[in-house]
């Protein structure tokens, strides 16, 4: 039978066309899953054909259509910490004996035509006079124009030329003492004019007033701590209305210009400190200096009345006692009060001569040259944020006076500090020779004998303190729950606080 052509075309034709149509659509097919395999991010461990596979990052970093969340984070608590320091340094006495200064002496402070030049007594003092932030001395003299009938003199009425004072403050010295046994060896004109010549020099004056309506005491702001201020000297008799008899001179012609305690008759004395140290807290002090003009001369030991004193003071919650009067130092001590055994108080019952013409040799009553001795006692005060106040600090600095007759003839007085870190220095430094270097190492060994024990243990006391009360800020820092069951009660801290031993 014989096949009809027109038909069998048409088939071919239809499944050409279906074949394309397959193909076109695979295509398209092929076409659109690459497109989305290129589109689609990658996943962690996997690989593209044809390529090696790579560890995953550790972190992934963020692209432009993600995004970080914040974080917040609470500050870091800061413990109370020091804000503030203030250090005093004081020396003992400028005890101006006739050799250093006047004009038959040959003396080098002598210029002349009745000009006195102090600078070379403080050449190499001055340099550690400037570094406390108060720099204070006691001045054992008068300073009595000649016009008022008194000429310049020694022992036993000091009067010296005013220029001691313009030595003293340009070597740093910031305060004199004024009350002491010699303040009245020119009658009542050189008691006054004593004050006002070191007040028109823009120096402070401590122990003596011009008028009994003046402060007893001071207040120092010393870098915005405020330390409060007040000398004694002892006296050998007073009169009913309050005049006391200095070095024996007949009695103050008027009261209430000199702050004074009797030998032997200390409770009057005792109830006018405690109220001017009531008076310095009212008016805001944080901590609390007494200086004592008291003690007998030549003792490098302090006698029984210096004892009973600076208990009673410390009981009252001075924070350090400064003594003088001896012309030797005597030794450093660490007093615990009776009434608050957190309280304790620092102190030195003598700082020795700054300068004198006490030598030994010189006086019968001395077979050793302690005279020669003296030391710029420091101390240190610091001030926490939270605005209590501490006795940080205390430091002896020795120093001897080396007298000699210099390249011109003339008698000189030098006032050397025995800083022991420079001791290999000393010769430069000083300008002198063998024998006076070994003078100089002798005088240093004879005051840290006397001083050294006590000094060692005051220091160790206020390291502790202070490493006590700097874990006690730690803690109230960073573990205030240790504190939670005192929150109902006022906060205090483990070591008393300046402000309120005053």
């Amino acid at each position: 039978m014989a096949k009809n052509p027109k038909r069998s075309n048409t088939a071919v034709i239809v499944l050409l066309t279906l074949l394309i149509i397959v193909m076109i659509a695979a295509t398209g097919l092929m076409i659109w899953l690459c497109i989305d395999l290129v589109n689609k991010p990658a996943q962690p461990g996997s690989s593209s054909p044809g390529t090696l596979q790579s560890q995953p990052a550790e972190t992934t970093p963020p692209t432009e259509t993600q995004t970080v969340p914040p974080t917040t984070t609470e500050p870091e608590p800061v413990p109370e910490h020091v804000v503030s320091t203030a250090t005093i340094g004081s020396m003992g006495d400028l005890l101006m004996h006739e050799p250093l200064f006047k004009q038959n002496y040959n003396s080098v402070s002598y210029l002349g035509n009745n000009e006195y030049d102090f600078t070379p007594m403080f050449e190499y003092l001055a340099e550690y006079a400037s570094i406390p932030d108060l720099a204070v001395a006691n001045l054992e003299t008068t300073l009595c124009s000649t016009d008022n009938g008194y000429g310049y003199s020694g022992y036993p009425h000091f009067n010296c030329p005013d220029e001691i004072v313009d030595g003293a403050k340009d070597a740093g010295f910031d305060m004199l003492l004024t009350g002491n046994n010699h303040s009245y060896d020119t009658t009542l004109v050189g008691y006054k004019r004593t004050l006002e010549v070191i007040r028109e020099k823009e120096l402070g004056t401590l122990g003596t007033m011009l008028s009994a309506d003046e402060p007893k005491y001071v207040i120092q702001d010393i870098n915005g701590i405020k330390i409060g201020m007040i000398s004694y000297t002892y006296a050998n008799y007073d009169t009913e209305d309050g005049r006391p008899s200095l070095n024996g001179n007949a009695p103050i012609a008027e009261a209430g210009i000199c702050n004074y305690f009797v030998t032997g008759k200390p409770a009057a004395f005792y109830t006018e400190i405690e109220g001017y140290l009531q008076e310095m807290e009212d008016a805001g002090a944080e901590a609390t200096v007494v200086y004592m003009h008291w003690g007998v001369e030549y003792n490098t030991f302090a006698n029984n009345e210096q004892k009973t004193i600076a208990q009673k003071l410390c009981d009252l919650g001075v924070d350090v006692i400064i003594g003088g009067h001896p012309h030797v130092v005597q030794p450093v001590d660490l007093l615990e009060s009776t009434v608050d055994p957190d309280h304790k108080t620092v102190i030195i019952y003598s700082m020795g001569n700054a300068v004198s013409n006490q030598r030994l040799g010189n006086l019968s009553a001395i077979s050793t040259a302690h005279t020669e001795d003296g030391v710029m006692f420091s101390i240190t005060f610091e001030k926490y944020s939270d605005g209590t106040v501490y006795l940080a600090g205390a430091d002896v600095l020795p120093t001897w006076v080396n007298k000699f007759t210099n390249s011109d003839g003339k008698l000189e007085y030098n006032i050397l500090p025995l800083d022991d870190d420079r001791r290999d220095s000393w010769k430069d430094m000083f300008d002198i020779g063998d024998n006076t270097f070994n003078a100089c190492v002798k005088s240093y060994d004879r005051t840290m004998a006397i001083v050294g024990e006590g000094l060692e243990e005051c220091r160790a006391w206020l390291e502790q303190q202070k490493l006590d009360r700097e874990e006690y800020y730690y803690n109230l820092a960073f573990f205030p729950e240790m504190f939670a069951t005192e929150a109902a009660e006022p906060e205090t801290t483990p070591t008393e606080t300046l402000a309120n031993a005053a």
